[in-house]
């Protein structure tokens, strides 16, 4: 039976709704048709120019992506654009953003695993009983510094940065990429330390102020842990389909 991009697409919405993304958002199939035949697929975090070359080596119709291809409104289309690269290749683009990060199974549920978290509850609602978090427990307390070496662990991180909090870390809360604004809810909600990406300075600072431990592991490191499970999940739905994982890293460089 011939797999298609809509088939691809139609169980993505039924997993992570593209109807739960928030309004910001631009999640879907943003680039090709619906009944493109599909035998080969590859799943990144980002579409990039990189990623499109690993697709065309790899002769795969659609890229299955968390970051949207297009999200601005595009008013021009030059021959040196992501999408017209895809496009010209015949390769489709199906992106599942926010709504992956809300799914049951989705990016921040991949993320408290990696972490090992226990007694996972909802960090924060959403909407429609979406959690925009989760907060749990580690099975044993630590200390700030040993927490953060923990976690670089857990994720594979070549670097990050981390407040030290006055207690010991018990509570965790976490909040994949971007989320860095669920500090206050994780403070809360009684949380030791917070697990995050994308930091800015009046966070870190609150975070001080708080006493709470908090852990920047960047952007990509607590995202990226989500898409091989997603592409195991996707593999075991449609085994005639040879998925690929992306091989591009965090754009981000540490010096030791």
């Amino acid at each position: 039976m011939t797999v298609t991009v809509g088939d691809l697409y139609d169980w993505v919405d039924r997993t992570a709704p593209f109807s739960t993304a928030m309004d910001f958002d631009n999640a879907g199939l943003l680039v090709g048709d619906r009944t493109t035949p599909v035998t080969d697929a590859l799943v990144a975090l980002d579409i990039t120019h990189e990623v499109v070359a690993e697709a065309k080596k790899a002769g795969v119709q659609v890229i299955l992506s968390h970051h949207p291809v297009i999200f601005q409104p595009l008013k021009r289309l030059s021959s040196k654009d992501v999408p017209y690269q895809l496009a010209s290749c015949g390769i489709a683009a199906i992106c599942a953003h926010t709504n992956l990060d809300f799914a049951s199974q989705g990016v921040n549920t991949c993320l408290a695993r990696a972490l090992e978290l226990q007694e996972i509850t909802v960090l924060k609602e959403y909407r429609d009983d979406l959690s925009q978090g989760w907060i749990g427990k580690v099975s044993t307390a630590m200390s700030p510094k040993e927490f953060a070496r923990y976690v670089k662990e857990k994720l594979h991180c070549d670097g990050l940065k981390f407040t030290v909090g006055n207690r010991e870390i018990q509570t965790v809360a976490v909040g994949s990429g971007a989320s860095a604004g669920l500090l206050f809810d994780a403070a809360q909600r009684g949380a030791d330390a917070f697990v995050t990406g994308d930091t800015k300075h009046h966070v870190l600072r609150g975070a001080r102020e708080m006493g709470i431990t908090l852990v920047d592991a960047g952007h990509f490191r607590t995202e990226d842990i989500a898409m091989t499970p997603w592409m195991q999940a996707m593999q075991e739905a449609f085994p005639a389909i040879q998925f690929h994982r992306s091989a591009q890293g965090d754009p981000a460089c540490y010096l030791a």
